[in-house]
């Protein structure tokens, strides 16, 4: 038996990935830029044995099936094949932070699988090699590989897209206080809802503008300007949730709530408070500011009823390997 066990983190996009060139290979529509978020994290376990007779994957403890299952084993079999081998696994995966909840869960998760995978099938990839391989089960898994700050450039070729750090976790003390409102799984998953993008009227002028997006947010995190990050992740958080909604059928992912802490954030900025608000695929708020302001936006987050936890989060580290115990 070949046993291997990663861990990856998951990254809020401040330029988000929404929409496919290629659904099947799931290769973007428009690049991204994100930040991993340490403390949060996907532990995968993978083991392989050649004598069973079947996939196993294990989430939270409870065994899977249907789907979620063959997701899972689909991603195993691109590693079987590069290995050559048709050995079926068992996987065992971990979460401490709520999943399908729009924090990327499935970003971690598919970063840290392949990873896992390859180790235990004894496959030296390289880090770009994992990136694509983790895009391929999740577009967004394929910036938790790399560390700290990272971008996805768009591509036209499965082995040309994939994502690389701009700069790692030291470079900005950035955090991340996202206000959780509602932690159950959301009824449409991101992956569905990549598809749908295009539907929407409003996609194209979206990707037509994402290259100055790009720009200005790869050039506010390299000059650590907050105030110039603050407008752009705003605007592009906007943007996507407006494709969303004009989309067929329509998706509507914000609650009451995540549009009171969307006024709220705002607020606070004009009034000298550093911070500002993105929201992924879910109603959940991430609340970036400056470490010198968390104490004070924190407080400010806790006094508002919508806000039932708080999960904090610094710019966090790439995908890795955790060493097996040492036998006695």
């Amino acid at each position: 038996m070949t046993t291997a066990t990663a861990v990856a983190h998951p990254n809020i996009a401040f330029v988000k990935y929404w929409g496919n060139r290629d659904d099947t290979l799931r290769l973007p529509a428009n690049g991204s830029i994100s930040m991993n978020l340490d403390g949060l994290e996907t532990r995968t376990k993978v083991e392989f044995d050649p004598q069973r007779r079947d996939d196993e994957f294990a989430l939270q403890g409870v065994l899977q099936t249907g789907a979620a299952a063959r997701r899972v084993s689909d991603h195993l079999n691109l590693l079987r094949n590069k290995a050559g081998v048709a050995w079926k696994a068992r996987t065992e995966s971990e979460n401490n932070f709520p999943i399908g909840a729009g924090i990327a869960s499935s970003a971690s998760a598919f970063a840290a699988l392949p990873l896992a995978a390859a180790a235990a099938l004894g496959l030296k990839l390289k880090e770009r090699e994992l990136s694509i391989l983790a895009r391929r089960g999740s577009g967004s898994a394929c910036r938790s590989v790399p560390e700290g700050f990272v971008e996805w450039s768009v591509a036209n070729r499965d082995e040309d897209s994939f994502a690389a750090s701009i700069a790692p976790p030291s470079h900005w003390a950035l955090i991340d206080l996202i206000a959780i409102v509602d932690a159950g799984p959301k009824k449409v998953g991101s992956a569905e809802g990549n598809v749908l993008a295009r539907t929407s009227p409003l996609q194209a002028a979206r990707l037509a503008d994402a290259p100055r997006r790009l720009d200005l947010c790869r050039r506010a995190i390299l000059e650590k300007d907050f105030a110039a990050l603050a407008e752009i992740v705003e605007e592009d958080t906007r943007l996507m949730h407006a494709v969303m909604m004009t989309s067929r059928p329509s998706l509507t992912y914000w609650e009451p709530e995540t549009l009171e802490l969307m006024r709220h954030v705002p607020e606070w900025r004009a009034r000298g408070l550093p911070v500002a608000y993105t929201v992924d695929a879910g109603p959940n708020v991430h609340c970036l500011c400056l470490e010198e302001s968390m104490a004070e936006v924190e407080r400010r987050l806790r006094e508002l009823p919508a806000v039932r936890e708080i999960l904090p989060a610094r710019a966090g580290p790439g995908a890795k390997i955790v060493p097996l115990p040492m036998k006695s």
